[in-house]
C-alpha cells in the first residue's frame, strides 16, 4: 500500500471515529463531573493525604476563592527558608532539600555529608548502558529517552518488582542520583545523532553536586562558575516538589497505587511531565519572549509592549492560543514563590552575563500582563508570574540549550516524585479508580450481513 493510501485510510478511520464520538459540553455540568478532577471553582478535587508538600495561593471565605500571598512549603519548612539558608552559607543545598522531601525532616551534617557521598557514588550508569540503551537508539526529544532509560532500569535490577519500603528507597535513592547523568549522556548522543554535531562524555567526577555535575557533563570544556552551579541548585530546589495533585506527581501516585514497579511509576510521571500542558511551558515562554524581542524596536517603551501583549492575546500574535505564557496558576494568586526567588536571584547572573537590558524587560512583561488580561481579555481572574516565567531566562543565561528546559525540569522533581510513590505505595493501601459515567444506551447487535 502506497503512503498516500495510508494517508487516506487513515483520514477515513479518523472520520468514522468522529462520527460516532464526542459530548456535550453541558453534560459534565448536568451529571456534576468533575472534569480535570477539579471542582467548578477551580480547586482541586481531594483525592488524597501527603505529608510532603503544601502549596497555598488562596484562601476560601463564605464558599469563594480569595486571592493570597503564594507559600511552598516541604514537609512544612517554607522554600524561601531552605533558598535564604543555603545563599546565607554559601552552599548547595539540592540533595539537603531531596533528604527532606524522602525522609521527612532535616539532615544532620554527618547524614547529609554521607547521602551526597551515596548519591555521587550511584551517578554512574551500569555497565554498557549508555552504549546499549542510549547509543544504539538515539531521541530527537530528551525526555523520550530519559522514560525509556528509567524503564530500561528496570533489567539491571535485581529485585526490581520488590515494593517493601527497604528496597523502594533503595530504587529511588539510586533514580535521583543517575537520572541526571542519563538526561546529559542523551542530549550528547542526540547532539550527535540529529545535529550532526560532537558529542562530549566526560568522566563522571564523583564529589560533586548535582548541579555541579550537570554542568560539567554539559560543557565542552567542563568549566561552570561557582554562581552558575548555585544557580542551577537554587532552581532545581524550587523544581523538587510541588504537591501530590499536579499531573505528573499524581502520575506516579497512581501507577504506584496498582502495586507496580518503580522504574512504571517514575517513567510514567517522566511521560506526564513532557506534555505541553505540564512542563514544556517555560519553552513557550522563550518562544513567546524571542518574538517580542523581535518585534519591540524599543525594550523600555511600556506602550509598545503593552501593544505586543495585547495582540497576544487577541491571537494576533504568539502561537494563536491568546495565551501570555508564564501567567496563572491553579492555585497561586497573588504570586508564586519560586518565581519571587528566580527574579530576586536572576538579577544578579543578568548582571555579571550583561543581560540585564533583557532582566528587565522580562520584569516589564510581568508589570503590564495583569493590565493587559484584565483591560484587553475582559478577566476579572488575579494572576500573577508563575516559576515558567522566569526559569527559562535563567537556562538561557546559563547556556543551557531549550531542548533541556524540561528534562532538568524531571532531574529535579523526581525528588518529589519518589517521596510521594513511597508514601503511596507505603500507605496508601487502596488502588486509584476515580469513576466515569457512561453516556452511551444499550444497542442491538446487528450480524455484519445486515448493516449497511
Amino acid at each position: 500500500m502506497s503512503k498516500d493510501n495510508q494517508k487516506q485510510n487513515l483520514s477515513e478511520l479518523c472520520e468514522e471515529y468522529r462520527r460516532y464520538n464526542g459530548f456535550n459540553s453541558a453534560d459534565y455540568q448536568t451529571y456534576n463531573v468533575k472534569r480535570g478532577l477539579r471542582n467548578p471553582d477551580g480547586t482541586g478535587v481531594m483525592a488524597g493525604l501527603t505529608n510532603i508538600c503544601n502549596v497555598h495561593g488562596f484562601m476560601m471565605a463564605d464558599g469563594e476563592r480569595v486571592p493570597d500571598k503564594g507559600k511552598l512549603t516541604y514537609r512544612g519548612i517554607d522554600v524561601n527558608d531552605i533558598i535564604n539558608a543555603c545563599i546565607n552559607e554559601n552552599r548547595f543545598g539540592y540533595e539537603e532539600t531531596a533528604w527532606l522531601l524522602l525522609f521527612g525532616s532535616l539532615p544532620t551534617k554527618t547524614q547529609l555529608e554521607k547521602f551526597k557521598n551515596t548519591l555521587g557514588s550511584l551517578r554512574e550508569l551500569p555497565e554498557n548502558f549508555v552504549e546499549d540503551m542510549i547509543m544504539k537508539s538515539p531521541s530527537k526529544d530528551i525526555m523520550n529517552k530519559m522514560g525509556r532509560s528509567v524503564l530500561a532500569l528496570y533489567s539491571y535490577d535485581e529485585n526490581p518488582d520488590d515494593t517493601s519500603l527497604e528496597n523502594i528507597m533503595q530504587q529511588s535513592v539510586r533514580l535521583i542520583a543517575s537520572l541526571p547523568t542519563a538526561m546529559t549522556y542523551a542530549y550528547q548522543v542526540k547532539k550527535r545523532a540529529f545535529d550532526k554535531g560532537s558529542m562530549f562524555f566526560h568522566p563522571i567526577d564523583l564529589s560533586l553536586s548535582t548541579s555541579e555535575s550537570i554542568l560539567r557533563a554539559l560543557r565542552p570544556d567542563m568549566q561552570f562558575t561557582d554562581s552558575e552551579a548555585k544557580l542551577l541548585d537554587l532552581c532545581m530546589i524550587l523544581h523538587a516538589e510541588h504537591g501530590g495533585g499536579n499531573n505528573s506527581t499524581f502520575s506516579a501516585r497512581v501507577l504506584s497505587s496498582s502495586g507496580t514497579d518503580t522504574y512504571s511509576a517514575i517513567s510514567a510521571a517522566i511521560g506526564s511531565l513532557k506534555g505541553p500542558r505540564h512542563g514544556g511551558a517555560n519553552l513557550r515562554v522563550r518562544a513567546m519572549m524571542l518574538e517580542l524581542k523581535e518585534t519591540v524596536k524599543d525594550w523600555s517603551d511600556e506602550g509598545e509592549i503593552y501593544q505586543f501583549l495585547s495582540d497576544v492575546v487577541n491571537k494576533q500574535k504568539g502561537d494563536g492560543s491568546g495565551l501570555i505564557y508564564g501567567f496563572g496558576h491553579a492555585i497561586y494568586t497573588l504570586s508564586d514563590p519560586r518565581a519571587v526567588i528566580l527574579k530576586k536571584t536572576a538579577e544578579k547572573l543578568a548582571e555579571e552575563k550583561g543581560m540585564l537590558k533583557e532582566y528587565n524587560l522580562y520584569k516589564t512583561v510581568e508589570k503590564l500582563t495583569p493590565d493587559v488580561m484584565q483591560n484587553v481579555k475582559k478577566s476579572s481572574k488575579v494572576i500573577c508570574a508563575n516559576v515558567d516565567f522566569y526559569s527559562g531566562f535563567v537556562y538561557d543565561m546559563l547556556g543551557i540549550p531549550s531542548e533541556l528546559f524540561t528534562p532538568l525540569f524531571a532531574v529535579s522533581r523526581i525528588a518529589g516524585w519518589c517521596a510521594h510513590r513511597i508514601e503511596e505505595a507505603t500507605y496508601g493501601g487502596r488502588i486509584i479508580r476515580p469513576a466515569y459515567r457512561s453516556m452511551v444506551r444499550s444497542k442491538k447487535y446487528i450480524p455484519i450481513s445486515n448493516r449497511d
